[in-house]
């Protein structure tokens, strides 16, 4: 058999999956069906028999598919069809190893979340125009919120006794009723400072209002409102990035992470119970290193 063309393996395949596993037959066509999805793939990238496949083809195949805009549970599916078919080709002597073994389902595959970088950071925040009430409001919220890497929503919900520029503090009502005390950073206080000297008071005009950053309206910012007014910035940026309310925060990782930030220190101040979800950051670190690897290493 190990002469044969990936056709007749696959045959063979479906063969043992309704002769001795006795799967349905309905079964056993969805995992054909995979299969030779997954031959078409090899094929067109000049790969043509089983004893040539790789893990990096595998692995390469799986994320075409998830780029393609197939769901996770599908392109999993597919992934579960291929180790049967490698495992039957291990057990049947066709091939000696695994390539497949140590791939893990793509149900537990993380989007690296998309960040700006420091110099995009640095042109939003020059956006606001610093001649209104307004822009100072926001050039102050996007400080705080680059600074912090608060949620929107917390960033909405922050009052002003939360709120210490003698400590150079903030105090931050997390999920969960969790509070994290995180610091601010003196470029931030600053700019909070001249909102709350020369901006509040404008839209306050004479009433009180316990939160720190309050509309025209004289209320607090909804999680809703607040992204609609940092978005509008960041539109600005002309760049094909899918930015979200969580990319000030992502940016706020990363970027402390690239410094030499330590893990546990990025864990307290984002507020994530599990170090695994802080984790993520590695991950994108590690991409932006091997992409500065290829570009400036003379053997990359």
């Amino acid at each position: 058999m190990s002469d044969l063309p990936m056709e007749a393996d696959i045959a063979e395949f479906q063969n043992y999956l309704a002769a001795e596993r006795g799967l349905a037959a309905n079964t056993v066509i969805s995992y054909g069906r995979d299969l030779r999805k997954f031959a078409a793939y090899l094929e067109s990238v000049g790969t043509t028999s089983v004893q040539k496949v790789t893990r990096g083809n595998v692995i390469d195949y799986l994320i075409s598919e998830k780029r393609k805009g197939i769901a996770s549970n599908s392109v999993a599916r597919n992934l579960i069809a291929i180790k049967m078919f490698f495992r039957f080709l291990v057990a049947e002597g066709v091939l000696q190893d695994d390539v497949t073994e140590l791939i893990e389902s793509p149900k537990l595959w993380r989007i690296l979340p998309e960040t700006l970088t420091i110099e995009e950071v640095d042109r939003v925040l020059s956006l606001p125009d610093m001649s209104t009430p307004a822009g100072i409001r926001n050039r102050a919220m996007l400080e705080m919120l680059y600074a912090t890497g608060m949620r929107i929503s917390e960033l909405a919900n922050v009052k002003l006794d939360d709120y210490n520029p003698r400590s150079g503090t903030v105090l931050c009502h997390g999920k969960g009723s969790r509070e994290r005390i995180v610091p601010v950073g003196r470029q931030s206080i600053a700019s909070v400072s001249l909102y709350l000297k020369e901006s509040r008071p404008h839209f306050l005009k004479g009433r009180d209002s316990p939160y720190l950053f309050v509309t025209r309206l004289k209320s607090k910012f909804s999680r809703v409102g607040l992204w609609k007014t940092i978005h509008g910035y960041v539109r600005k940026l002309a760049s094909d990035k899918k930015v979200t309310p969580h990319t000030f925060r992502h940016s706020f990782a990363t970027h402390l992470l690239a410094n030499g930030a330590d893990l546990r220190v990025i864990q307290a101040m984002l507020g994530h119970a599990s170090i695994s979800t802080t984790q993520l950051y590695t991950h994108v670190d590690k991409e932006r290193l091997k992409a500065i690897h290829r570009k400036y290493h003379p053997r990359a």
